[in-house]
């Protein structure tokens, strides 16, 4: 996989918050460095997640993919860090896109506070159909921050 700082000057990026049960992604410019939340979907089913993950890309015809990379708070590899890589792998292969993997520590509770502060949604269950895509969004300008 690419090292950071192998994106392109231009063109769209995605990024996915990797999950078992959803995968949230989110949408960005490598000229800009903007990245903005664009959905949550079920993965529960390669299926499921192989088919909707085609429809994003042959929507956007994004130049790069990231995926966020989930660690311990101490940076230890855990279960879910190798579900996430298998992914990363699994799109590179698939689709010939270079793959970034970027550090998503703290991205979801930082998401889930932005959710709740800034949007009112105070109810967990609606916050939770929003939270993934704004994970996301986090991942991907975290990483637009380490390549700039």
């Amino acid at each position: 996989m690419p090292e950071p700082g192998g994106l392109p000057a231009r063109g769209t990026v995605l990024a996915f918050d990797f999950g078992e049960k959803r995968i949230g992604v989110a949408v960005g410019e490598c000229e800009l460095r903007s990245a903005s939340p664009l959905l949550t979907f079920d993965a529960e089913t390669n299926d499921a997640r192989w088919s909707a993950v085609g429809r994003l890309l042959d929507e956007w015809k994004p130049v790069a993919l990231v995926v966020g990379l989930p660690l311990s708070l101490d940076g230890v590899p855990h279960d879910m860090t190798a579900r996430a890589e298998r992914f990363a792998r699994q799109l590179e292969g698939r689709y010939r896109l270079p793959v970034v993997l970027q550090d998503e520590r703290y991205t979801s509770a930082e998401a889930d506070s932005q959710l709740r502060d800034e949007g009112g949604v105070r109810d967990w269950r609606s916050r939770k159909q929003k939270l993934d895509a704004h994970a996301a969004q986090l991942i991907l300008k975290d990483y637009f921050d380490v390549t700039a």
